[in-house]
């Protein structure tokens, strides 16, 4: 019986770990699309994006996030972008902290 208890929490354990791994976000994910306002933060700015498929995701851009003042672009309303980054999702919204800026047009 004591075996039996052991054996349970080893594996529910197990089952644990191996969901929150599955749900960890991938660091280098691409959103492209057009942006449609910005919104001024403490550190950067936060950038609605709108993409071809109508998805909308909002972009967090930080000097510290790229790399550094070299790595940084203050974009532009009606900027057609390209960003890699961490994807996460809320009940209702998506999220991308950026990463790298790939493009600006």
């Amino acid at each position: 019986m004591k075996n039996l208890k052991k054996i349970s929490f080893l594996v529910l354990l197990m089952a644990f770990v191996i969901s929150c791994t599955t749900m960890k976000n991938n660091d280098n994910s691409a959103v492209s699309g057009k942006v449609e306002s910005i919104e001024s933060g403490k550190d950067g700015y936060t950038a609605k994006i709108n993409t071809d498929t109508k998805e909308v995701y909002f972009a967090t851009i930080s000097i510290v996030n790229v790399g550094g003042p070299q790595n940084y672009k203050q974009l532009k309303i009606g900027d057609v972008v390209s960003l890699k980054g961490e994807i996460w999702k809320t009940d209702d919204e998506k999220h991308i902290k950026v990463t790298q800026i790939v493009s600006v047009k």
